[in-house]
């Protein structure tokens, strides 16, 4: 492995003091010394007069679960300058246990990429060594996902687990967690976890809790769809209290008129609550549009109880047809609105793609939440829905306690991974935030943001050994032209690569130079603390 210098750095540690001048000596995946003026041995020598030199950002909320499996050169977050990826979210880990219906929902998944995946394995163990085999531009954390071991254990019913169900989903996460996943994840407002009672998730976050690893939510209601906002929050706060263990809330959003406004009574419960002794934060990607499955964006949860055949059968009877038609013209009013409904994935009709569920029932003679059902009848989709507001977004980006995370995935401009017309997030995020909130509105200082991309997301994975810029540290680096720094994805055209994140090092190797894929893959699948 070469040994690498970065000289004449503007050097921000990732732990938010202020910029200074050194030159950075990289050997064997470690930074080995910050020197300020003296020189070292090296074989590379990289020029970063100019330039703001960083740790490797740290995504803590992504789903890239197949990328890598599929591409190992996925590059839309590592030329984001993002170095770490955590998987599972929202209580689907796609990959692991395959077991049951949980199968069935990755074998649905990857047909939507390729028909030539077939798994090898069955348990999280099984996973990560695929994963490890597959490699990856860029390192991978795990977490088990709530839903998948509802799916596994149980399935899609709508009701509380036996006691031997409720035995099987913690030795599951145990297994897996032990297996290397950092953590737990929930999707509350998604079926089948929507089904579950707040006692059932405490109960398997304490398998977590007692190994240190992190609880992350989707939490169950982000604006006024079912139990309200803060019910919601509330309930995050203890399951992580009564699981004992910290508690990330995931793409922290106010996302329906009702509750537009309210981020100080939103962050002054994340501080009380901090307060009081318990670890929560939260993490936003910064856009006020989210992402995904039509059935999670708009369908009720009754009509998804035992899966899709058994909500094709609701559909096909008259009357509970009407039932889930009006259910879906409520939610529009709540503010997820048909013209702002805009399908992102469709493997079926690919021409839609971009349309508006607006334009698509105008098409098709039929109002918008028809045009949903009629869409479902053929696959599920994705789409992409307007429902928050820029005020809300930039009062959250500038609260320390959220960080900077994306809720997409590692996907690529060509090949396997360059399908539909996704959420820019998945290209954006990180450029966006340094672009808009630091360079533009100046919301926060680039330390700022850089810590809110590094060493606070390291901190709460538990990592102990990445994240910042720290002899004996992991090389994991960002340099970038930090006035030049631009997001290039649109909703319109989201298959492009930022621009001014110039080299992007992982563990030691360069794999993004002078904005240019080197073709390396050294990601490592982190699975410890200190990994």
């Amino acid at each position: 492995m070469d040994k690498i210098e970065i000289k004449n750095a503007t050097i921000v540690d990732g732990l938010g003091g202020n910029p200074y001048v050194g030159n950075i000596y990289l050997n064997n995946g470690k930074i080995i010394a910050i020197t300020h003026g003296e020189s070292l041995s090296y074989d590379i020598s990289i020029d970063a007069t100019g330039k703001i030199v960083t740790p490797g950002f740290i995504d803590l909320h992504t789903h890239s679960d197949v990328s890598f499996l599929l591409d190992s050169t996925a590059q839309s977050k590592i030329r984001q300058g993002v170095t770490l990826e955590l998987i599972g979210n929202c209580g689907i880990s796609f990959c692991a246990p395959l077991i049951g219906d949980a199968r069935d929902m990755f074998d649905a998944w990857i047909k939507d990429y390729t028909d030539s995946y077939t798994p090898d394995w069955t348990d999280y163990e099984g996973y990560i060594d695929a994963s490890k085999k597959a490699g990856a531009a860029l390192n991978v954390a795990f977490q088990i996902g709530h839903a998948t071991l509802r799916l596994a254990v149980m399935g899609q019913d709508d009701r509380a687990p036996s006691a031997d169900e409720l035995t099987e989903m913690k030795r599951l996460a145990g297994e897996s967690l032990d297996a290397g996943a950092l953590g737990f994840s929930t999707g509350l407002f998604y079926a089948p976890g929507y089904y579950a009672r707040t006692d059932e998730v405490i109960s398997i976050a304490e398998e977590a809790g007692k190994r240190n690893k992190l609880y992350s939510t989707h939490q169950r209601d982000e604006g006024s769809r079912t139990v309200g906002l803060f019910v919601s929050i509330n309930e995050a706060i203890e399951i992580g209290r009564r699981a004992d263990c910290r508690v990330q809330i995931s793409h922290v959003k106010l996302a329906s008129p009702q509750v537009w406004g309210k981020t100080g009574e939103y962050l002054q419960l994340l501080e009380q609550t901090v307060k009081e002794g318990l670890d929560v934060a939260g993490d936003q990607y910064p856009y006020p549009a989210s992402s995904t499955f039509i059935t999670g964006a708009l369908f009720p949860r009754w009509a998804l109880a035992g899966g899709r055949e058994e909500t094709l059968k609701y559909m096909a009877d008259e009357d509970d047809r009407g039932r889930i038609i009006d259910n879906i013209n409520e939610t529009f009013k709540q503010g997820r609105e048909a013209d702002g409904t805009i399908i992102a994935r469709y493997v079926p009709d690919e021409s839609l793609e971009g349309k508006n569920l607006e334009e698509i029932a105008e098409s098709m003679g039929t109002t918008p939440a028809e045009a949903a059902l009629r869409i479902y009848e053929k696959s599920e989709a994705m789409v992409v829905s307007y429902g928050m507001t820029d005020e809300d977004v930039e009062t959250f980006a500038a609260h320390p306690l959220i960080a900077v995370a994306s809720d997409g995935d590692s996907l690529s401009t060509e090949g396997v991974l360059s399908a539909g017309k996704p959420h820019p997030r998945s290209y954006g995020t990180n450029p966006r935030f340094i672009q808009k909130f630091v360079n533009e509105k100046k919301l926060v200082s680039i330390q700022e943001a850089i810590r809110k991309m590094t060493s606070m997301p390291a901190q709460r994975l538990g990592l102990t050994n990445r994240g910042r810029l720290t002899p004996g540290y992991a090389a994991d680096i960002v340099i970038m032209d930090l006035p030049n720094v631009e997001e290039k994805a649109t909703f319109v055209d989201p298959h492009q690569y930022p621009e001014g994140i110039t080299h992007v090092i992982v563990n030691g190797e360069i794999v993004i130079k002078d904005e240019e894929f080197t073709g390396k893959t050294p990601g490592k699948m982190i699975t410890k603390f200190n990994s």
